[in-house]
């Protein structure tokens, strides 16, 4: 039963998501070459289970269904990404059309059921040739991307509603270059700055090439956030937290909007930062994505990477992946980057927000999964008060449409607001489906 006093304001974007390697499947279909991700989720031991995304949800053939799904869901956007290896096999040079081909059928299907496609460029699936080039640790990687990105946007022209130039970049950083848990599991440590700035130096070349091909369609680029503080107040737990929060919150946006490298982290830049490189990151953009899913907090550790340590966040309640569910910490963010950026900060889009549970298909035939439910009401209610306290927020996309392929966790963990079943590929709407579907029907129009 939706709560009548739910409401947003005339206009506000209701959305959900998904990312290519996570859904498509089809890996070796009509011309795609290997990314990454594939390289990686065929390495004994990278992912849980011994999962790849070789099939996932099979979107590439099955995308039709999943345009019925969210017409039925009453979205009004989607925000997919779309799959750099699939269109251009080598990263670079001649482009696979039957690869471009699949994602203008995608965004036609959604145009004709008046949902806005909202692709994503790059969504972690880095082809494979680019990584053997030195990958995100190389410079001419970001000028690739950037002609990539003018591939893409004069393939698909004015059928695109929004462009999305990154996702979270700080998780290609951070898992994938310092820690090594994701694609292409590199442990450098303090070694993984360059592969943060030429992310970002690919999303200030991509801009200019995306508005040249397609004027006036907006260009924003997208990040994971959440509030990081001390697990005690002892002076050194306020500054390990100090500078995690620069790390994770700040340094991939400061350049974008401000045009610099926040103050704690230059001793990192190195002789990485050329001139010039921060005037081109700093392209305007007309919006900035916000993907949140849980706050952090962390204690000063001299032996760990970068001098902290996480610890657990206390919450009444955990998802499957044990992250505490906080919807103020949605709240504290997004207000928190409205005031940090002040007249900077472009018009907010909650680009990702959802939690994993434990799914499955009941005796019956249904999918009852009511801590999702209680998890998206927190969470857009903390959307609601950001909005409430002058935040220009101005849509919320659910994190994610289908159950898939989750990264280092196979298909062990499910996100989806459809169930998938795995082996036959069967889609069945989970009771948070129904939920959001009321929560969009009940808005009330504009006067």
């Amino acid at each position: 039963m939706i709560d009548d006093g739910l409401q947003f304001p005339p206009g506000f974007q209701f959305g959900t998501a998904t990312a290519a390697y996570q859904i498509e499947g089809a890996v070796a279909e009509d011309g795609r070459g290997p990314s990454i991700w594939d390289t990686f989720s065929h390495t004994p031991g990278a992912v849980r289970g011994g999962d790849t995304g070789d099939v996932a949800c099979d979107s590439y053939h099955r995308y039709a269904e999943d345009v019925r799904l969210m017409t039925g869901l009453g979205v009004g956007a989607y925000r997919f990404s779309i799959s750099w290896p699939r269109v251009l096999p080598s990263g670079a040079g001649t482009v696979n059309q039957a690869g471009l081909d699949y994602y203008k059928r995608l965004v036609d299907a959604l145009r004709e059921t008046g949902i806005e496609p909202a692709p994503t460029l790059f969504h972690w699936d880095l082809p494979q040739p680019l990584q053997d080039a030195g990958g995100w640790l190389a410079r001419d990687t970001a000028a690739r991307f950037a002609d990539y990105a003018a591939v893409v946007a004069e393939g698909l022209g004015d059928r695109v509603g929004r462009w999305i130039t990154l996702n979270e970049p700080v998780v290609v950083t951070w898992n994938g270059h310092v820690e090594g848990s994701h694609a292409p599991g590199l442990r450098l440590g303090a070694g993984a700055f360059p592969v943060a700035h030429h992310q970002l130096l690919g999303h200030g070349l991509a801009v200019p090439a995306l508005r040249a091909a397609t004027p006036g369609v907006p260009v924003g680029i997208t990040n994971n956030y959440g509030p990081v503080g001390p697990a005690t107040p002892a002076e050194a737990d306020v500054q390990a937290a100090a500078f995690r929060d620069a790390l994770h919150n700040h340094l991939y946006t400061d350049p974008v909007l401000l045009a610099r490298y926040p103050d704690p982290v230059a001793p990192l830049t190195g002789d990485t930062v050329r001139d010039g490189d921060l005037a081109t990151i700093a392209a305007p953009i007309d919006f900035l994505g916000v993907n949140y899913y849980f706050p952090e907090l962390v204690r000063a550790d001299p032996d760990a990477t970068f001098g902290s340590t996480e610890v657990e966040f206390p919450a009444p309640s955990r998802t499957a992946f044990d992250w505490p569910v906080v919807p103020a910490g949605l709240t504290e963010t997004l207000t928190a980057l409205r005031d940090r950026y002040g007249a900077a900060t472009p018009p907010i889009y909650v680009t990702e927000n959802g939690a994993a549970y434990d799914d499955a298909v009941g005796p019956d035939g249904a999918v009852h999964d009511p801590d999702r439910v209680s998890y998206l009401d927190g969470h857009l209610r903390a959307v609601r008060a950001a909005i409430d306290a002058g935040v220009d927020v101005r849509g919320y996309y659910c994190w994610s449409l289908l159950d898939n392929f989750e990264w280092a966790e196979g298909f062990s963990k499910r996100f989806g607001l459809v169930h998938v079943d795995f082996g036959t590929l069967a889609r069945t709407p989970k009771d948070s489906y129904g939920w959001y579907r009321d929560l969009i029907a009940g808005q009330k129009p504009a006067r």
